[in-house]
């Protein structure tokens, strides 16, 4: 009884813990607990997908080759400005294809000055110039502009992420879909129109000085929580000198991992806009730190120099659509249009704030190939349809086990039920998004559970023809159907890791549930069942057993 005790306890272990994952997911029931007990619990549930719940999907594609163009322009307008400032005169710089530049010049002896000049342009190779003494052209690296390409990618998908937030979309899908598509799902969206120009509208990078002389600074909190920005702007309202303002940087606690926020007093002068900015991309130094450096063009570049001599020892923020990245100090006069952002983040974090510096220099145009506004009725309309096909084939199939198999029918259904409380508890705790396909894998699971069940019953019906004990029947019955049940699950697990890992946004909802679902169905089957049988024989001796 010891052995048969423990199972039981681990499955009832296992379908508490299930219900009080899943209590987070009904608001009403959730809201009316205690304090005290909702910090015990999740503090979110599952949600409703785009389907069930309305919102927009849209696809929108960058125009890579104009992003490659916009780059190359900028380089030609680097190196007029070079020219000019070097005083070497040329008869016309000019760009001759999306990817070559060309400079003419009357006089031959200039050509090796000119030569000596793009070598401060290094992602660019000479190309033959037909032999003509007074011509030079150049043409963007192959690795360049297939890194151009996917940096006008990466910069897009950052620069929504940042849109999103800020409009407050619960649960938003963005994510990169093929070489050069986007995906955008923002469920439950009651403002389609304002949501979809505040996604086509592009960051603005700014350089900002910080108000290091006013004590107001001093009265600022060293952190605050997120989603409580709005409280401090209240608290210091009226109250901070003429020409600044209060912005905040993102950070994150290393010990729990949770986000907040760091406020800072800056000028609201902006010393310098991101339309300067060239480039940015990710370095290691020498002690192997990552860090992100930065490129101006040649005015950029001449601004920044006279920004950062005058402001030595003061510290400057990096601004991306009004939230602070980086807010580094100036340790001396900064020349040559180029600068370095260091700090105490990962090779992942360095590289996500070259993608953000990039995104306000380097805009790339979306076009919205997919536009659909899934209306709340319609997501409505598909609940109650899933949730009533999933009670009907439940119902179904209950009934037919009963029918078919008797008292152990019945068993098989309390098995299942258990199956669908572990599974929704399950998802909950995942905080996982339901959608209609993933509704189709509930129901699935329904199915297969009964599965497994229908294998071991028809072989503890062969136990018994061949004259076996009810207890050993049971017993030979679990222990043959084991390996044919374990191998169709895993066959059936693999094509659903293969849907999740290859399918997009509905195939993996569809995955994440059969997923689940054949995990728990092996658990209830082979552990749920077993138990009853075992607790049935133990307190009584069976003679017969009703299947």
């Amino acid at each position: 009884m010891k052995k048969v005790s423990g199972r039981l306890t681990l499955l009832a272990l296992v379908v508490i813990a299930s219900v009080i994952a899943f209590v987070p997911s009904v608001p009403d029931v959730y809201q009316g607990l205690p304090g005290w007990l909702k910090t015990l619990l999740p503090n979110k549930g599952i949600t409703l997908g785009l389907d069930l719940q309305g919102g927009i999907h849209m696809v929108m594609e960058v125009d890579e080759d104009r992003a490659v163009e916009i780059a190359v322009d900028r380089s030609l307008t680097s190196l007029q400005d070079l020219l000019v400032e070097k005083k070497i005169p040329a008869e016309s710089v000019k760009r001759t294809s999306p990817t070559d530049i060309t400079v003419q010049f009357q006089n031959a002896d200039l050509k090796a000055q000119i030569q000596k000049l793009i070598d401060d342009f290094p992602t660019f190779a000479e190309k033959d110039s037909a032999g003509s003494a007074n011509t030079l052209a150049w043409e963007l690296r192959e690795s360049e502009i297939k890194r151009i390409k996917d940096s006008a990618v990466n910069q897009a998908l950052e620069t929504i992420r940042n849109r999103i937030d800020q409009f407050g979309v619960a649960e938003p899908v963005v994510q990169r879909q093929g070489p050069k598509q986007i995906v955008v799902q923002l469920p439950g969206v009651k403002e389609p129109k304002r949501a979809k120009d505040l996604i086509k509208e592009t960051a603005l990078l700014e350089f900002k000085m910080l108000d290091e002389d006013s004590q107001i600074r001093l009265d600022l909190p060293a952190r605050v929580p997120k989603d409580k920005e709005a409280e401090v702007l209240s608290q210091f309202e009226g109250k901070l000198p003429e020409g600044d303002q209060i912005l905040f940087e993102r950070a994150i606690d290393k010990d729990t991992g949770r986000e907040y926020r760091i406020p800072y007093l800056v000028k609201k002068r902006v010393m310098l806009t991101g339309d300067v900015l060239s480039d940015a991309r990710v370095s290691i130094g020498q002690f192997n730190d990552p860090y992100v450096s930065i490129t101006f063009d040649a005015k950029g570049g001449r601004e920044f120099e006279r920004i950062t001599g005058e402001n030595v020892k003061k510290r400057m923020a990096v601004v991306l659509d009004n939230t602070i990245y980086s807010a580094p100090v100036i340790q001396e006069r900064i020349s040559g249009g180029r600068a370095q952002i260091t700090g105490t983040f990962s090779t992942q974090e360095a590289n996500d704030l070259a993608i953000v510096l990039r995104a306000g220099a380097l805009p790339a145009p979306l076009k919205i190939v997919q536009d659909l506004t899934v209306g709340p009725s319609l997501g409505r309309d598909s609940i109650e349809k899933g949730i009533k096909a999933t009670l009907v084939a439940g119902a179904i199939v209950m009934i037919f086990m009963i029918v078919y198999y008797r008292l152990s029918g019945l068993i098989a259904d309390v098995a299942l039920i258990l199956n669908l409380i572990c599974l929704m508890g399950a998802l909950s705790a995942l905080t996982a998004t339901l959608t209609l396909p993933g509704i189709a894998g509930i129901v699935l699971t329904i199915g297969m559970g009964v599965d497994s069940n229908v294998l071991i019953f028809e072989r503890i019906r062969e136990e018994l023809r061949s004259g076996k004990a009810v207890r050993l029947a049971i017993d030979g019955g679990y222990d043959k159907a084991l390996l044919t049940i374990i191998d169709s699950h895993v066959t059936t697990l693999i094509t659903g890791v293969a849907l999740f890992l290859f399918g997009t946004g509905p195939i993996k909802g569809f995955a994440v549930t059969l997923c689940l679902g054949i995990a728990i169905n092996l658990f209830t089957a082979l552990v749920g069942t077993k138990v009853i049988f075992d607790i049935i024989n133990q307190r009584r001796k069976v003679d017969q057993l009703s299947i």
